[in-house]
């Protein structure tokens, strides 16, 4: 390998890594948000990967258990960079939010205690509503070009819309696929797009292995300590799918019902978590960090979130090996079209419900986001400066209000 391509080889960790922090800086509005942000980083400005092959990801990111636009991130690290690579982007992406929450469980504060920090937060949001509609609308050009998987994405839309829970978001990925193994295969096989994949089967196998393995160990009794500690957030993150918000009942009985953490200092930490970027997943650093059983502190904290993200990153790397093999089969591909037009209705109805009812309360608030979107469609505004003129403008509505 010439010396220049090695170099560059060698840098991509650190390239990823850097990329990653400042997204888990700024990537406020939750994890659909997270992946408009991903998509206007990996797709749109920096090309790293196509967008059929994104939403690929996402689609097999939504059927794991675990954080999806977590599982995603690493994922674009771990075909960018190789392991170190997958473990750059999720420490980058991850960090920020875990030190906010880590630093709250501390007697911190949090920002929105203030009026201006309210307002920023809500501003965030109403960024977070522009950079969802942008993705949507890239996504259905690319991926629903004709009647039918636009009337894919649409069902799907309208069932998200009706029936918003993680085992309807499941179901409508799994039947989009199905409609378009049925509907799509005149479309013609076309060559998967050339990733980079750093997984080979057997190491893939073992991973699927010690998954499953940690988690018949999670249900068996620990004495107590980091053990149980461990145990308990494994177990969560090992069982949920849709990630988010869904995983907050599975929280609360493995810290709540033994007595580790009391349901005000739940429920304190939760509000603190929506008022962080990056993935909610890092409640569990809070978590760790008062429970009240060995080790607390940031130790306790370490412990809670590596457990919780174990699971989701084992079950990415003992899949994405078999999955990308399978894109390559007409029908596979034919069926993956229509997946991917589900992924666009899901991601559209997320649009309106959790963004658009939380964060546009008034004509000013549109006036906002509106003026977002154009600036990131219109004008192709990076990001970044972007989400800076929705937060100062957040928090001079916030005075005004």
């Amino acid at each position: 390998m010439p010396e220049s391509a090695s170099s560059a080889a060698g840098s991509r960790p650190l390239e990823i890594l850097l990329v990653f922090l400042r997204l888990g800086c700024t990537s406020f509005g939750g994890p659909i948000a997270h992946l408009g942000y991903f998509r206007a980083e990996f797709v749109e400005r920096r090309k790293w990967l196509t967008e059929r092959a994104y939403v690929d990801l996402v689609a097999l990111a939504q059927f794991l258990p675990g954080p999806a636009s977590s599982q995603t991130g690493f994922g674009i690290g771990l075909m960018r960079g190789g392991l170190l690579g997958g473990l750059a982007a999720w420490t980058g992406f991850t960090l920020p939010s875990a030190a906010l929450l880590v630093l709250f469980a501390y007697g911190a504060g949090t920002i929105a205690d203030s009026q201006a920090g309210a307002g920023l937060l809500h501003g965030l949001k109403l960024v977070a509503v522009a950079i969802v509609a942008q993705a949507v609308m890239g996504m259905a050009r690319s991926l629903c070009p004709d009647r039918v998987r636009a009337s894919i994405a649409t069902v799907a839309l309208v069932v998200m819309l009706l029936a918003p829970s993680s085992f309807f978001q499941i179901g409508t990925i799994v039947a989009g696929g199905i409609a378009g193994w049925a509907l799509c295969r005149g479309d013609g096989a076309t060559v998967p797009d050339g990733l980079a994949m750093p997984v080979s089967r057997r190491f893939a196998t073992i991973c699927l292995v010690l998954f499953f393995l940690l988690l018949a160990v999670a249900f068996v009794p620990a004495p107590g300590g980091a053990m149980a500690l461990f145990d308990a957030f494994y177990r969560s993150g090992a069982l949920v799918f849709g990630g988010g918000h869904v995983v907050l009942p599975l929280l609360r009985n493995a810290v709540v019902v033994p007595g580790w953490v009391s349901d005000n200092s739940f429920l304190a930490g939760y509000g603190a978590a929506q008022a962080v970027p990056g993935p909610l997943f890092t409640f569990a650093a809070y978590l760790g960090t008062v429970a009240g059983i060995a080790p607390g502190g940031v130790a306790g904290a370490a412990v809670a979130l590596l457990a919780i993200f174990i699971p989701g990153i084992l079950c990415l790397m003992g899949t994405l090996p078999f999955w990308h093999g399978l894109r390559a089969r007409p029908a596979a591909q034919a069926a993956m079209r229509g997946t991917n037009a589900a992924v666009v209705g899901l991601l559209g109805a997320a649009l309106y419900n959790p963004l658009w009812t939380s964060a546009v309360r008034g004509p000013a608030d549109l006036a906002v986001a509106a003026a977002a979107f154009v600036l990131l469609v219109a004008w192709r505004a990076p990001p970044l400066v972007v989400v800076v003129l929705a937060a100062l403008t957040g928090i001079g509505l916030g005075f005004l209000g």
